[in-house]
């Protein structure tokens, strides 16, 4: 393990609470720092789904030898049910 490079993904996390019109529920959007993009959810299991396989690609990635060390991740290949932010 020594001089590997830590493997980890980051993104900036943004949370808000709005009415649908007949209650409250929470929204997300993600935003890669590396490449500027950004994702928005319309609910929190969109998001968990996202990350789940995000980190899911990860774990196939570092099991075939490759590191993602520093890197945001790249939302674009997770999931087609989510809805870009606008």
């Amino acid at each position: 393990m020594a001089g590997e490079q830590p493997r980890y993904l980051s993104y900036l996390l943004r949370l808000w609470q709005t009415s649908d019109g007949r209650k409250l529920v929470w929204r997300a959007s993600l935003e890669s720092p590396g490449t500027g993009e950004r994702r928005g959810f319309a609910s929190l299991k969109e998001l968990f789904g996202v990350l789940q396989a995000q980190t899911e690609l990860q774990d196939e990635e570092n099991c075939g030898g490759g590191i993602a060390g520093g890197r945001g991740g790249n939302m674009a290949t997770t999931s087609d049910n989510v809805k870009r932010e606008t």
